[in-house]
């Protein structure tokens, strides 16, 4: 195709309704609420709401507590949620039985695991991860080598490049993002696993900006340990809980310092002394959040007749699209910083642009939702399930609409608001 203005797209609209026409994912989209007038590119902060959910809530509202009260741990299998919700993600994540469970926080769950993986290389105390991680990782980082004692601390990299010049005899743990919150890239996770390994340190992976956007192989990978939210791709809920992976193999030995009594052998015996409960298991510490975990569950209801290898063949062609259409921006000062190659890229495309905050909030008010991520990237999220190519065109022409017309310099649309 040739090379035309910002005005004139490359490819056409029509040429975006015959795919979605075409489209193997289609029937997905009416599993999910989406608000008349709203083109939804935030699914990679958070996902849109299933239709189901609001049903199975008020169920378990109404019905399981409002009914039958404390009943409901054992006649709802209340007790056993984490574990059933794990064995749900575990496909989701290329995990075997027994190894992942549904608990807590992201950044509760990275401090389980790490704290865990630096007990298991004694006489080792440094902890690599990257510069740009998304910062709850390095604050949980920073926290858990500070109270590990014995010198233990964190190094920064300023990119995964810088590996392979820091791992050496004193790392314990290298902690990294499978796909980078800003920029969208993808890591190789078998490749990098390996490397970490073959120095005799342990792998973290935070999986939260690629579980639900693309197939995860963490066993095939011979990953450690990994943690992952269910509020984005997966459209949990905003603050549900989020999931945590330990490898089979380090099961009998891991010991994760929030001993609490979900993760006893016997809670019920309620015994002063803490004996962790054999397998996943011990990385439960308290009651779960049920509410969180019964609207995870409807949103996994439609995840599980999801063919995860057609949603990255969509979601590769959805990015391509944006990519080539908003290509002519250039000339607004629009830099395009995902990486094109497919296997170096997520499901989110980054655009860098000086004045993105204001840009992004000019958008939002066509309709057209996106985020910002300080100092200067504009991010949209592509979500296969629900997201059409139609609407990735309009997108397209609406953004190029904002800056053609230098309407995001009027003054409110650089207010900031506490979320960005």
């Amino acid at each position: 195709m040739s090379t035309t203005s910002p005005s004139t797209p490359l490819t056409t609209r029509a040429q975006c309704a015959a795919l979605d026409a075409a489209d193997p994912l289609a029937a997905f989209r009416s599993e999910f609420v989406l608000p008349e007038g709203v083109i939804y590119l935030d699914g990679n902060s958070l996902g849109v709401l299933p239709a189901r959910t609001s049903g199975r809530v008020r169920e378990l509202v109404e019905v399981e507590w409002g009914e039958r009260l404390i009943r409901s741990w054992n006649e709802a299998g209340w007790f056993e949620q984490p574990h059933r919700l794990g064995a749900r993600v575990a496909p989701m994540v290329g995990a075997a039985p027994g190894q992942v469970v549904v608990c807590d926080t992201t950044s509760v769950n990275l401090f389980k695991v790490l704290a865990a993986a630096l007990r298991l290389r004694p006489g080792r105390s440094t902890v690599l991860a990257e510069r740009a991680a998304f910062p709850t990782d390095l604050y949980i980082a920073e926290g858990v080598t500070s109270l590990a004692g014995g010198g233990a601390h964190t190094v920064l990299l300023d990119s995964a490049e810088q590996l392979d010049g820091a791992l050496g005899p004193d790392t314990a743990v290298v902690v990294l993002s499978q796909v980078d919150y800003r920029t969208g890239e993808l890591l190789d996770m078998a490749a990098i696993t390996r490397r970490v390994q073959a120095a005799g340190a342990l792998m973290v992976w935070d999986v939260c900006h690629a579980v639900g956007a693309l197939p995860i192989e963490l066993d095939a990978c011979g990953v450690d340990f990994a943690v992952g939210c269910t509020y984005k791709y997966l459209n949990g809920g905003p603050g549900s809980p989020a999931f945590l992976y330990v490898a089979e193999r380090h099961l009998a030995e891991a010991e994760q310092p929030l001993s609490g009594w979900f993760g006893h052998a016997r809670p019920f015996d309620f015994t002063p002394g803490y004996e962790p409960v054999a397998g996943i298991g011990r990385f439960l510490t308290s009651s779960p959040s049920l509410l969180g975990q019964a609207a995870l569950g409807a949103s996994l209801d439609v995840w599980e007749k999801a063919d995860l290898a057609a949603v990255r063949a969509k979601s590769l062609a959805l990015t391509d699209l944006f990519i080539e259409l908003v290509g002519p921006l250039a000339e607004f000062g629009v830099e395009v910083v995902t990486p094109r190659a497919h296997a170096r890229r997520g499901s989110q495309v980054a655009l860098r642009h000086p004045d993105g905050y204001p840009v992004v909030q000019a958008l939002i008010e066509r309709g057209v939702i996106g985020d910002f991520r300080a100092p200067d990237l504009m991010r949209f999220g592509f979500t296969p399930l629900y997201l059409s190519y139609v609407e990735v065109w309009d997108a397209a022409r609406q953004l190029t609409k904002v800056l053609e017309s230098g309407e995001w310099r009027a003054e409110r649309f650089s207010r900031r608001g506490a979320v960005t």
